[in-house]
């Protein structure tokens, strides 16, 4: 490879692995610290989309395969392959444009789900964003785009209107509804398989919220699966508005007294509206409020914004951490999704770890299929979070994940593509996608990038 070549094409740094600053480049910004044996010949950090064009072009002349990096937030690590250029996105960090009276903005592809949020909601404005405060739009929205607000708002992806992107060729072009179809169909839902870059997202915005309010009960462990069946069949008749969850995690100091039975776990019930009015939230939240079990405490209707809900939500997927994750999609009551996984969960060996189950209310779940790559849909969604500090505790903590998505398995009805592990479990690729959309996806593949310039889902990913 001639790397002299590659650092006159572009801006941005070039850095190969006889460079003092190599691991940090391509490990640095990386938010799973369970960091996998891999590393490109070369990476480069583009400074803007002409350094992305100039690092594809340079590949393909010189034979090497392309990986892109956005946030660096897939836990997997996809974008670490055996060889190939990685391009990373990290310095495109802008918000373009927000036409607040046309309801629309334009960002570039590394900012995150709060601050694009911060930026929108002064105006009066929201987007579908993702719930992880860092998580940036690169990969949530090329996921498909789990989003606050989903049975009203939709997936993230749902809401993007254009792209713009490279191509496998080195052309940079602009994808919608209308133009360059294949590419916007793709991208919307493709996950670290896309076969283009994407550098600016055109975005529709919507209406803010004017009453966000949030109910939070607290249960004993043994009672989750009774909450959750409670729940699985309440779940329809809620208002859409209402965004549901079911968690196992540590109690809060104060109720550490009342888990300590269950080595500190209990099951959290989370409720948010997102309403135009305080009555209308507490009415659609009021239903919660009739549990068969009286909970450990409650909290009902509580005003909130974005920012309260990103901490809320931070707080449970804290940076720095070992992660494993495999979140599935299921149309099992999640009451007994829960009861299938009771006796393992207090033997989990990290007090950082998460299962969380989402719970999608109203009367049209699973959603409607869009016509985008983004596929899959069930009526709950979720999996263990498993996350841990210390590299001595992989094995542990590793064996109890596998035990755990070992006991699911039989339960799930699809994936959801950037939340599973995509490198150790290859097969549950094809299962993130609907067959149909599997197929087109990979004809797309074939007929956009038949050099194979962008690694693939699986290349390059197992041992030489």
């Amino acid at each position: 490879m001639n790397i002299d070549g590659l650092r006159d094409a572009c801006k941005g740094e070039v850095f190969t692995a006889g460079d003092p600053q190599f691991l940090e480049a391509i490990h640095g910004n990386l938010w799973n610290r369970l960091i996998p044996d891999r590393a490109p010949q070369a990476i480069v950090k583009a400074l803007d989309e002409d350094d992305v064009v100039a690092a594809v072009r340079f590949a393909r002349a010189s034979g090497l395969k392309v990986v892109v990096r956005g946030g660096g937030h897939n836990w997997c690590q996809p974008s670490l392959r055996r060889g190939g250029i990685l391009i990373d996105l990290s310095q495109l960090t802008q918000i373009v444009s927000i036409d607040a009276d046309n309801l629309k903005a334009v960002i570039q592809p590394i900012v995150s789900n709060r601050d694009i949020q911060k930026a929108l909601n002064p105006l009066g404005l929201a987007f579908p964003t993702g719930h992880c405060p860092q998580v940036k739009a690169s990969g949530y929205l090329l996921g498909g785009g789990m989003a606050w607000n989903p049975t009203v708002w939709g997936s993230g992806a749902e809401s993007v209107e254009a792209i713009e992107l490279v191509t496998a060729q080195g052309d940079l072009i602009t994808a919608s509804a209308t133009q360059n179809t294949d590419f916007f169909w793709a991208a919307r839902g493709a996950g670290s398989g896309f076969f283009g870059v994407v550098t600016k997202y055109h975005l529709k915005l919507h209406p803010l919220p004017k009453a966000m309010h949030g109910s939070t009960s607290y249960y004993r462990l043994a009672d989750a699966p009774a909450i959750g069946t409670w729940l699985g069949k309440l779940a329809p008749g809620i208002s859409p508005s209402v965004e549901l969850s079911l968690f196992v995690v540590q109690a809060p100091p104060e109720l550490r007294e009342e888990a300590a039975a269950e080595n500190g776990w209990l099951c959290m019930v989370t409720a948010t509206a997102f309403e135009d009015t305080p009555d209308a939230a507490r009415t659609a939240l009021q239903v919660l409020e009739r549990s068969p079990i009286t909970p450990l405490s409650s909290s009902f209707a509580t005003p909130l914004t974005f920012e309260q809900l990103f901490d809320a939500s931070g707080s449970f997927w804290p940076e720095g951490a070992r992660s494993r994750v495999e979140a599935t999609y299921s149309d099992h009551s999640p009451g007994e999704l829960v009861q299938a996984i009771l006796p393992l969960l207090p033997d989990a060996p990290s007090a950082t770890s998460v299962f969380l189950l989402t719970i999608f209310c109203g009367p049209d779940v699973p959603a409607a299929q869009k016509d985008m790559a983004y596929s899959v849909s069930a009526k709950v969604y979720g999996g263990p979070w498993t996350m841990w500090w210390k590299a001595e505790d992989d094995a542990a903590n590793t064996e109890w994940h596998r035990r755990i998505t070992t006991t699911l398995r039989p339960y799930n009805t699809g994936y959801y593509i950037g939340e599973t592990n995509t490198v150790e479990q290859p097969a549950n690729v094809p299962q993130a996608f609907t067959p149909e959309k599997w197929e087109r996806l990979c004809a797309l593949r074939r007929k956009h990038d038949p050099e194979g310039v962008f690694f693939d889902y699986f290349d390059a990913l197992g041992d030489e």
